[in-house]
């Protein structure tokens, strides 16, 4: 068993699914706590929850929409009473809407804005109080947040460069404190939200040099080397991991 994230605790916004449960499953596996939230869908975050405690690890599912800035914080203050401390915050709840920006309604739009950007901030705002010095923040972002060539998807690669300056920006204002900052940018990643037989997979798989899909572990091992002991001098970085997307 991996202990290099032994006695500390971590908590992944968005964590029942996807990308999300593969990373606090993976920051379990390394030695890690973790609480959970989710905003619909509580017989998946009680599976991840299960998961981890099979595991030998501790772990917490709170119900909290990621744009509810009160529910937010409620659930930062209920993962230190509960688990004691808070060293790891993971930006993880995220949507993208794929359809050409012409055809998005401003309902939708302003859904992308409210979740990816504004919901990042507030979680990692609450967590900030809350968080030990030599801490982790990482946002997921994507690559698309640097370089889209994919169409339906300008809007979400607005929200996600937002995302990649926020990190980049606050890096600088906590480094005092010895916590990092990071982004990590995934490239097409198989899931329910962008699955790797969808209908917009094809032009992004030819996009990469690997000409794959990448799997949710993939992403996962590149947010826990981050969350970890070794990478204690990378902060302010994006780290792509897209299959050459980007290249």
């Amino acid at each position: 068993m991996c202990t290099k994230l032994e006695g500390k605790i971590a908590l992944v916004t968005g964590g029942s699914r996807g990308i999300g449960a593969a990373i606090a499953k993976r920051l379990a596996a390394d030695g890690a706590n973790v609480a959970i939230t989710y905003t619909k869908g509580a017989d998946a975050a009680t599976s991840v929850v299960k998961e981890i405690e099979r595991g030998g690890r501790k772990a917490i599912a709170i119900q909290a929409d990621a744009t509810n800035a009160g529910a937010v914080g409620a659930a930062v203050e209920k993962t230190v009473a509960t688990l004691g401390r808070l060293d790891i915050l993971v930006n993880n709840a995220g949507t993208a809407i794929p359809k050409r920006f012409e055809e998005a309604t401003l309902e939708e739009l302003d859904h992308l804005i409210d979740l990816n950007i504004r919901g990042t901030f507030i979680a990692t705002h609450a967590a900030l109080k809350q968080m030990q010095n030599g801490g982790r923040i990482i946002t997921i972002g994507s690559c698309v947040g640097e370089r889209c060539m994919t169409p339906g998807l300008v809007p979400y690669s607005a929200t996600k460069a937002a995302v990649k300056m926020f990190a980049q920006s606050l890096s600088r204002e906590v480094g005092s404190r010895g916590i990092t900052v990071n982004n990590i940018q995934p490239g097409p990643i198989n899931t329910d939200l962008n699955p790797a037989s969808g209908d917009w997979a094809a032009p992004q798989k030819a996009n990469t040099a690997l000409d794959r899909y990448g799997s949710v572990d993939e992403v996962a091992a590149l947010v826990a080397f981050v969350a970890g002991p070794e990478a204690a001098y990378i902060t302010g970085a994006s780290l792509t991991v897209d299959g050459g997307t980007n290249a």
